[in-house]
């Protein structure tokens, strides 16, 4: 034993030894492997597919003509796989024989680089990585890819890719990473990718997804945006793909529900759904889902309230429900969540105010279009970005300052209802003042954000910009370019434009009422054109326009519609104004490259200007020789569209609709201590008088029987004016009479069913009440009875309206008879308008097409598909688009619909869960 004393290496030096005898040994093999040859096939097959790509060999890596010599044998796999290092190979070195190199990863990603795939690719037997992305390559995936049997990263996406995703990928069984997205693949994907059992992440896919990947319980990320999918999501998402991580479905074409096994996914971190297109959908699964830190399920048919325990989710950062059927009020705790920075809840149909805004980490909030009422917290000026607008608040003094602008904004439009002050305004979006054409296109040139609007000083006009963009960038929400734009004599009106990474709005305010002319200027100056080769040039943008709530442009792409890039392309519309306000609305429904900023909307310029000579003062001379007199429509300064029409409907036919059940029984003044409390009073009659003007309930006076007695006509001469009467004798009018919400007092009687039992039961256990035609499926069928069965009814009433004829005649041709199922026809024809009463000598189109949709939502076969009412009110009265996806339900069929003759019944009330009659 050697005493400490006496040891020539204390302890420093020992370590100093060690790490000189460490740093020679890696040095060493590095120097053998620097002088190691890399096998000579391998560098054939390398210098033959760089010569058909026009790819050169970097110095870094191709010492003195080497390839196996330098980073290549020396660099970490981030700096391997990291873009600005491409083209890059990585090699490995055998100990057992340092004469020989084997290149087994190989990067060329991001060059733009054209050509096809090499069979010489076979000729690197040992490669492990293939990332090719990011450039220009086309032709077909090659089926002898599966023979390279190593392989276990394969990236291709954002290439030109096309035909069929050959089967032989099936056979890489050592596959881990998969990237196919953006391509032009066609067809199903094949089943044999289900046999890839080791694949962790998956990227972009074809048209549906194979039953036989229920065997991919290995992956963690899955990512599908932008593809053909129909159908539901299979349950084994769910079920089976349990280590995952991340998962994105946006712009597919899925039907709902989500399905309820997603609550199994308990590692998901980022989830993003969106653009389901039927079936509604719950938040209930994501409950238990406590490691997101991403949730996003925006434009996915969500319903019911907003829950409470969205708060248990502590790591969240990005939380997005916009654009559902959110009902309810905002949870007091929404606000005190630790992690959350960014909050979207717009476009919901949630009640009640603002909860107090105790966040120290949310700074960005989007609220609008909803229906929340109240005073705003003083706790308002602590959030950064917050977006209100399209609600019911009132600004007072003491937040007005922080807001400004946001009262003309609310649902009302407050500031528009006064007396008109313009006929036109032009806007150069995301840009400084500038005149065209002799046009004068302000500026909007403020920055915005990801929940912001602004609203003009002179309050003409405003904007409202929701969406967040991911990668941080174009924080101002402006693309600017310095091109030359053509197919235009005003290029600068095209050198800036507006940007959003969702939804963007246009309001013209104040404006006369009238038909005026919506010029749009887009020109895609956001990447490269397509003859550039570029990979940037595979970048689609698509998105939806929207005008006064219709949708006027599906799928929008505006390099395709302009025929090229920095190309002028100008959309013209006709809109009607009846409430002095205007609302463009461009919005991004998930679909083009979801993974850049060029996905969202984008638009170069407005000008609105008349179709009449205004009457405005101070209205320029051009705007008024704007007008064509074959265009001038007549003064349409009346109520909205569905009022107007009940009016004339009224006026044509002069019916008084009387339903006389036990009305011999009741007294004058019984009815007169009832009636005065629903809405405005009606105009009653006596027996005595109902006798005279029906001439004594004559058979040639009455009109047809429904499930509440008989109903009648009669002509009145009298000055006061008549609207529709139905009077129904049957319960306590007051109790069903005045609709859910008080939003609506109807006068017919097949509206209301839902308050003739308590709250608590929803179920008619005896034969149902009510007449054919206007009962809702669920109802007629199975007795259940909620609020969405008066919905039902009130879309089947207002397409009588429209088309001017009952919603059932057996005099009509077959296609004809049953008047939803007629509707439905046209529609999927983009023939709605065939609708609207021949007798009607002037309407609105945009107004017609606006009760047509509400009247399909309202229609919907399941339940929770149809808008509340408080929804239906305001995509009449035009303060929200009347949009939604539907689908032809599937309770329609061929039958031979006739009015059958109902009677009054009794109705018995029972709870959901009772025993119901078979």
């Amino acid at each position: 034993m050697v005493s400490e004393s006496m040891n020539p290496f204390p302890s420093s030096s020992k370590c100093l030894l060690f790490l000189f005898v460490l740093v020679w040994c890696s040095c060493s093999q590095s120097m053998n492997a620097q002088k190691a040859a890399t096998d000579p096939s391998e560098v054939r097959a390398l210098n033959s597919i760089f010569q058909q790509w026009g790819l050169q060999a970097t110095e870094s890596w191709n010492i003195s003509g080497e390839p196996c010599s330098g980073s290549a044998v020396n660099t970490s796999e981030p700096v391997f796989m990291n873009p600005s290092n491409s083209p890059a190979i990585r090699c490995e070195c055998y100990i057992t024989n340092k004469t020989l190199c084997h290149i087994t990863g190989l990067i060329v990603v991001g060059l733009n680089r054209r050509g096809m795939l090499p069979e010489e690719l076979l000729d690197l037997p040992f490669l492990t990585v293939l990332g090719i992305d990011h450039n220009f390559f086309s032709g077909p995936l090659p089926a002898f890819m599966g023979k390279m049997s190593r392989l276990e990263f394969l990236s291709i996406g954002y290439n030109e890719f096309s035909g069929l995703i050959p089967k032989e990928l099936g056979n890489l069984e050592e596959l881990r990473t998969l990237i196919l997205s953006v391509n032009n693949f066609n067809g199903t994907l094949p089943p044999e990718l289900g046999n890839l059992v080791n694949l962790e992440r998956l990227c972009g896919l074809g048209e549906e997804i194979p039953s036989t990947f229920a065997n991919l319980v290995n992956l963690q990320i899955f990512s599908a945006n932008d593809n053909a999918f129909t159908g539901k999501i299979p349950d084994f998402v769910g079920n089976n793909w349990t280590k995952l991580t991340g998962l994105r479905f946006q712009g597919n074409s899925f039907e709902g529900p989500i399905p309820s096994s997603f609550a199994n996914l308990k590692s998901l971190g980022s989830l993003r759904i969106g653009d389901i297109y039927n079936g509604s959908s719950s938040l209930a699964f994501v409950r238990n889902l406590k490691k997101l830190t991403d949730l996003v399920l925006r434009n996915a048919l969500l319903t019911g309230s907003l829950p409470s325990y969205i708060t248990e989710l502590q790591s969240l950062q990005k939380l997005d429900l916009s654009f559902n059927n959110l009902t309810g009020t905002i949870p007091n705790n929404m606000f005190t969540m630790g992690s959350l920075q960014y909050l979207f809840l717009g476009n919901n149909s949630l009640t009640g105010a603002i909860p107090n805004l105790q966040t120290t980490t949310i700074q960005t909030i989007d609220l609008s279009y909803n229906l929340l009422i109240g005073d705003l917290p003083s706790s308002v000026d602590r959030i950064d970005q917050l977006n209100l607008v399209g609600n019911n608040f009132t600004p007072n003094s003491s937040n007005i300052g922080i807001f400004p602008g946001l009262e003309c904004l609310q649902r009302s439009f407050p500031c528009s209802r006064n007396a008109p002050r313009y006929a036109n305004f032009s806007i150069k979006c995301g840009g400084p003042q500038m005149v065209s054409n002799g046009i004068v296109f302000e500026a909007d040139n403020r920055s915005l954000g990801a929940a912001t609007y602004d609203v003009t000083g002179t309050k003409k006009w405003a904007v409202s910009n929701v969406g967040f963009y991911e990668d941080g960038q174009n924080q101002h929400y402006v693309q600017t370019n310095f091109g030359q734009v053509r197919g235009t004599n005003t290029p600068e009106l095209y050198r800036s434009s507006r940007q959003s990474s969702g939804s963007l709005r246009y309001y013209g305010l104040g404006l006369e009422n009238g038909l005026y002319t919506v010029n749009l200027f887009f020109a895609e100056t956001g990447f490269p054109d397509r003859t550039s080769q570029s990979w940037m040039s595979l970048t689609r943008r698509v998105f939806d326009v929207y005008i006064q709530g219709i949708l006027q442009l599906k799928d929008f792409d505006i390099s395709k519609e302009a025929g090229g890039v920095e190309r002028a392309i100008i959309k013209n519309f006709t809109a009607t104004i009846s409430r002095n306000h205007l609302e463009i609305h461009l919005f991004w429904a998930g679909k083009g490259t979801p993974d850049t900023p060029e996905a969202g909307p984008s638009i170069s310029a407005i000008s609105v200007v008349p179709n009449f000579i205004p009457t405005i003062i101070g209205s320029t001379e051009k705007n008024r020789t704007a007008a064509s007199e074959k265009n001038k429509p007549k003064e349409k300064n009346g109520p909205a569209f569905i009022v107007g029409l009940t009016v004339s409907v009224v006026v044509l036919s002069l019916i008084l609709i009387l339903a006389l059940v036990y009305a011999k029984r009741k007294r004058k003044d019984e009815w007169e201590e009832v009636l005065p409390g629903i809405c405005t009073k009606p105009d009653t009659f006596s027996f005595s008088e109902l006798k005279a003007i029906t001439e004594d309930f004559s058979p040639s006076k009455k009109l047809g029987e429904g499930g509440f007695g008989a109903v009648y006509k009669e002509n009145l001469t009298l000055t006061t004016s008549i609207c529709i009467v139905d009077y129904s004798f049957l319960n306590n009018m007051i109790r069903f009479l005045t609709l859910h919400a008080g939003k609506l007092c109807p006068k017919i009687s097949d509206f209301g069913l839902a308050k003739l039992c308590d709250d608590n039961k929803s179920h008619i256990s005896t034969r149902v009440a009510g007449t054919i035609g206007y009962m809702a499926p669920e109802y007629a069928l199975r007795g259940h009875l909620t609020e969405k069965a008066d919905v039902f009814s009130f879309g089947i009433v207002a397409l009588e309206i429209l088309s001017g004829r009952p919603n059932s005649d057996n005099s009509l041709n077959d296609d004809k008879i049953y008047l939803l199922g007629w509707a439905w026809d046209l529609h999927e024809n983009n023939r709605s308008l065939d609708l609207v009463d021949p007798n009607l000598a002037e309407i609105d189109e945009n107004e017609a097409l606006r009760v047509v949709m509400v009247a399909l939502l309202c229609t919907q076969g399941s339940p929770s598909m149809r808008p509340p009412m408080s929804r239906i009110v305001a995509m009449l009265a035009g303060d929200i688009e009347a949009n939604g996806v539907i689908t032809r339900p599937s309770y329609l069929t061929d039958w031979n619909f006739r009015d059958l003759t109902g009677s009054l019944v009794t109705v018995s009330c029972s709870n959901s869960n009772e025993e119901q009659p078979q």
